[in-house]
Parts: C-alpha cells; sequence; structure tokens
C-alpha cells in the first residue's frame, strides 16, 4: 500500500485573504478547504447553502480560520459584486481571487434557446470578469495579487455534450491572457486552470458509467481518477510567491488527457 505522502505548504498564504466563487461543493469545496489548511482566511460565495454552512463548520471544527461565506447567484452582478464589497469591509482587501463556479449541464444544439444562452453565459462566463472588476482595487492597494480563472479541458477534447459550456470555458483562456498585461502593470497575475474529468459528487453522480471508466483508462497516461484535491494543489500553487513570475499562462491538470 502507498504511502499517502507529505504535501507541500506555502508560508505566503498564511493570513492572505483569498476570495473563491462556487466555493460551497465539489472543486470549490476543495479549494476553499485546501486554503483554510494553509492558514488563509478564506471567503466564499455559493447557491448551496446548506452545503456551504457545513462546509465552514467544519473547518472551524478542525482548527482552521473560519471561512466567510454567504449564499449568492452569481448571475445576478450587482449581488456578487455586493458579496465582495461585503467581504471586503469585513475581512480587508483580498490578495487572491479564484473564479471557479460553473455548470456543467448537458444539452443540445438544437435545444438551445436565446433565454438558455443567456442563462447558461450568466454562470459559466459572466460572473468571472465582473468578480475580477470587483476585486482588483483591493489588489491595487495591497500592490500585487493572483487572480485564478477556472476553465476546462472538455472543450479542448471536443466534447460534445454542451455546446454553451464549451463556449463559455474557451473563453477563459481569452479573459485570462486579456487581462494579465494590464493587470500585470499593478502585479496582479492572471492564470487559469484547467481541470480534467475530475470525480466530483455531482460528476459520480450523474455522468460517470462503465462507458466513462473506459474513457478514463484509454485517454489519462495516469491511472488514478482525478480529484478535487488534486486542482486545489495547482491553484495553491498558483496563488502563493512561489509562483510570483507565472501569468497569462494555462496551467491543466489531467493526469495528460489532453
Amino acid at each position: 500500500m502507498t504511502a499517502t505522502p507529505a504535501l507541500a505548504i506555502f508560508p505566503s498564504l498564511r493570513g492572505q485573504r483569498v476570495f473563491i466563487t462556487g466555493g460551497g461543493t465539489g472543486i470549490g469545496a476543495a479549494i476553499v478547504a485546501a486554503f483554510a489548511e494553509q492558514g488563509a482566511q478564506v471567503a466564499f460565495v455559493d447557491v448551496a447553502a446548506a452545503e456551504s454552512a457545513a462546509l465552514a463548520q467544519r473547518l472551524a471544527a478542525a482548527g482552521h480560520p473560519a471561512p466567510w461565506w454567504r449564499s449568492c447567484d452569481v448571475r445576478d452582478v450587482a449581488a456578487l459584486q455586493g458579496a465582495v464589497e461585503e467581504a471586503t469591509r469585513e475581512l480587508g482587501d483580498f490578495s487572491t481571487l479564484v473564479n471557479n463556479v460553473a455548470r456543467d449541464d448537458r444539452h443540445t444544439i438544437e435545444s438551445v434557446t436565446p433565454e438558455y444562452w443567456d442563462e447558461r453565459m450568466a454562470v459559466n462566463q459572466r460572473p468571472a470578469f465582473f468578480a475580477i472588476q470587483a476585486i482588483v482595487p483591493g489588489m491595487r492597494r495591497l500592490g500585487g495579487g493572483s487572480v485564478i480563472n477556472m476553465g476546462s479541458t472538455g472543450w479542448q477534447s471536443k466534447g460534445s455534450e454542451y455546446p454553451c459550456y464549451a463556449i463559455a470555458k474557451s473563453s477563459v483562456n481569452g479573459l485570462t491572457r486579456g487581462l494579465a498585461g494590464s493587470l500585470g502593470r499593478d502585479r496582479i497575475r492572471v492564470n487559469t486552470v484547467s481541470p480534467g474529468w475530475v470525480m466530483t459528487e455531482r460528476q459520480i453522480k450523474l455522468w460517470l458509467n462503465a462507458e466513462g471508466e473506459e474513457a478514463i483508462k484509454r485517454n489519462q497516461c495516469l491511472p488514478d481518477k482525478l480529484q478535487p484535491s488534486d486542482v486545489a494543489r495547482m491553484v495553491l500553487f498558483l496563488a502563493s510567491a512561489d509562483a510570483a513570475m507565472c501569468t497569462a499562462q494555462e496551467f491543466k491538470v489531467d493526469a495528460g488527457w489532453n
């Protein structure tokens, strides 16, 4: 039996303030926990109130800094930016933003209406820009920061079951590269983390079947299934001072699928 390896501790993250969208479940919850375990002060928003409350209580009970959180539908830009402002008033300016929120609901090209299109972009594309807009003034006051936009490798492997999601997620690299130059002058780094097929509770419940198991074996270079914590480790690195000269890049965590 392979021993569990000791993972990195990033001293530069202790005491830092981190804001995460979609932090109550799945990959987002793993990112919240990973930062809290590093001693960072985490704030997050999510529509899943019960799961968010349980996560915050669990981390506090384990002796980590208790996360600040609010129930927030990120489709409402004013509510999202209001949550950033409220968290900033209560905790202080944030040195890290993780734009994690997304939903990979399945749909066909024939079924998409203008209303559905707008709703998908309101979840999967628009919140990242407006969260950055709200949080960058504080990063400037701090003298720098790290923005981490969560992308996806699904569109890169030509996944065909979610065209709106694929379009939204493919734009993440444009957001990263389009802002890295102007924000870099203020020492604000902007990067993309693109996960492969991560075994969240949602993915296992809704999409993982025998065909999916075979696809993982066939396409991944590494035999182990990706876990939310694997993605969180890359996010920690990019938020830390160890990544001080990393910006405008995409970092894939996909076990070699793409």
